[in-house]
């Protein structure tokens, strides 16, 4: 772990703070400790619930590098990335997360939060119908 990157992420989410934006920032590494690039979160100026900087990087990491490159990656982050972001990353190919704060951490320096309504989830239906659609496509 290269804590002056760890280091960096924290002063990305500290400039997210400073915007009025939630205090997270992170980067991504090549394997020698280059950054490639940066990101703060800018959920609220932006006014989009997505723009947390983990998601806004494995966004980049998967359209900008090739998969042996994203492997060889470190993305070094202020939070431990939530399930939006740690699907993204996952699906990014990237090849490993250091962050300083864990989620659980978190949760103990916010204040109480009401739990979200639940979203009633349906299915499956019509599965020959979107069966002809989607078969063949991952062959």
């Amino acid at each position: 772990m290269n804590t002056e990157l760890l280091r960096r992420a924290i002063a990305l989410a500290a400039e997210a703070r400073e915007k009025g934006d939630p205090p997270f920032g992170s980067l991504l590494a090549a394997a020698d400790g280059t950054i490639l690039a940066e990101e703060r979160n800018t959920t609220i100026s932006e006014s989009d619930i997505s723009l947390h900087p983990e998601l806004k990087l494995a966004v980049w990491a998967a359209r900008e590098l090739d998969p042996a490159t994203a492997a060889a990656t470190t993305m070094y982050t202020s939070c431990e990335p939530c399930g939006m972001c740690a699907g993204a990353i996952q699906r990014s190919g990237l090849g490993r997360v250091v962050y300083a704060l864990s989620g659980d951490q978190l949760g103990t320096l916010k204040p109480p939060v009401a739990a979200a309504p639940a979203v009633e989830l349906e299915g499956p239906a019509l599965f020959d119908e979107v069966r002809a659609v989607v078969e063949g496509y991952y062959a």
